[in-house]
């Protein structure tokens, strides 16, 4: 695998284990934090795949662009569709004042996180 495919996983770890971490404390949860890191580790999976393939990608945060440029060498994923797209808003959505995420929201990023995350590391031969 290629050393930026790690480094690109290794982030998108970074994501997940905060995202996995903050959705279940009881005292003070940051939900807004679980879904912006549940976005940001699917965000980073793709990325780390299509780096892994040597597919270019633009700087952006829009999940269903990067499903889009991932599909001719993994048709399977627009399964993805669906969680990638509702992951898409939390890149920016909650991150200002004026919107903020409750406990369902936070719990459906990090559901969709962990299907996305699932299923990009089989595709890279990693363990689940």
């Amino acid at each position: 695998m290629k050393q930026i495919t790690l480094e690109w996983i290794e982030k998108a770890e970074g994501d997940f284990v905060t995202a996995e971490r903050e959705v279940v404390v009881s005292q003070s949860p940051n939900y807004d934090a679980v879904c912006f890191h549940s976005q940001q580790c699917a965000e980073k999976y793709v990325k780390a795949r299509l780096q892994e393939a040597s597919i270019p990608f633009p700087r952006i945060h829009d999940l269903s662009v990067l499903l889009d440029r991932v599909l001719p060498i993994e048709p399977q994923w627009e399964i993805l569709r669906d969680a990638l797209e509702s992951l898409t808003a939390f890149a920016v959505e909650y991150r200002y004042p004026g919107e903020s995420a409750n406990e369902r929201e936070a719990r459906e990023a990090v559901a969709a996180c962990r299907e996305v995350r699932r299923v990009v590391r089989g595709a890279l031969s990693l363990d689940v």
